[in-house]
């Protein structure tokens, strides 16, 4: 897959199929839309062609409201999408200038003149252009007029609940990383680098990994003990993968103050100090909890770990 960081970059293509769209998660609803673009590619004998945007438009149209978190960061999500077969993806900046595009423009100057689309693919509630005023039925009629096709994607429910990005957020945010699998079709996972932490894990006979997570924007699940599965440094190879038991949260016990992520990873005991670890998470044990010291810390400890195995049993 061929990856432009702007618009720009791309080379006008004769017979590209595209779709659009933010993509946070590429959870299932989304795997749907790209699902049919390959393969409507494919039959076509064209490209595939997908055109996202960073940062999400709610950072630039609202700054003030810093209560957008992502399930993915720019390249989670550019690698979740490189593993479907897409062609083409192309990262453009959105900036206020781009989001006061009109409707007709953004088909003519972007679909038509930069992208060149022979078909484009898009979700039920798909909007574009100012105050999201571009829909369906406008595609639908200028597709006439600059010849190329148009079809649209119904709303895909799971257990009746229709998904979306919003609904895995709501769903992390309570700690149902479940749910979350099942909009999301994998695990969620967050990446990050180990840094150095207090030891407190070790002096207890449990050694964490802590992980700082540099993309402030990323999503991190409710407070508490995790089921994980951890890659180390090269992600999606196979052998790579361990278990173990991953913990957010302020550490009360110890009056911390910082919102920690640590992992406690399973028969592993390599030097990782600098290293980027990557956390699938699977099942959520308990919520966050403070102890009368760290002899009753170390017993839980103990029992989640058992909880923790018997998961993976």
């Amino acid at each position: 897959m061929k990856v432009y960081k702007h618009l720009n970059e791309f080379q006008k293509s004769n017979n590209a199929v595209a779709t659009i769209g933010t993509f946070d998660g590429v959870h299932i609803g989304h795997r749907k839309i790209i699902s049919r673009l390959v393969e409507d590619a494919r039959n076509m004998k064209g490209e595939s062609v997908i055109l996202t945007f960073f940062p999400h438009p709610r950072m630039i149209l609202h700054p003030e409201d810093e209560s957008l978190k992502l399930i993915t960061t720019i390249q989670e999500k550019t690698e979740l999408i490189e593993s479907l077969g897409v062609d083409h993806l192309i990262i453009t900046p959105f900036t206020r200038d781009f989001s006061n595009l009109s409707p007709e423009s953004y088909i003519e100057h972007i679909l038509i003149e930069r992208i060149g689309i022979r078909k484009i693919i898009i979700g039920y509630d798909h909007r574009f252009g100012k105050d999201r005023a571009g829909n369906f039925a406008l595609l639908q009629h200028y597709s006439s007029v600059y010849n190329y096709e148009i079809e649209k994607i119904a709303e895909q429910d799971i257990h009746d609940v229709a998904v979306s990005s919003t609904k895995v957020r709501e769903a992390l945010l309570h700690g149902d990383v479940k749910t979350a699998a099942d909009f999301l079709g994998y695990p969620f996972h967050l990446t990050g680098k180990v840094i150095k932490g207090d030891q407190i894990g070790r002096k207890i006979g449990y050694p964490t990994a802590n992980l700082l997570v540099e993309e402030a924007y990323k999503l991190i699940p409710a407070d508490g003990i995790y089921a994980a599965t951890i890659e180390v440094a090269q992600f999606g190879t196979t052998g790579n993968e361990w278990k173990g038991m991953a913990y957010i949260g302020n550490r009360p016990t110890i009056n911390g103050m910082l919102r920690n992520i640590e992992v406690n990873i399973f028969d592993f005991d390599e030097e990782i100090y600098g290293k980027t670890l990557r956390l699938h998470f699977h099942h959520f044990v308990r919520g966050d909890m403070k102890f009368n010291g760290l002899d009753e810390l170390q017993a839980q400890i103990s029992r989640d770990k058992k909880s923790v195995m018997d998961y993976f049993e």
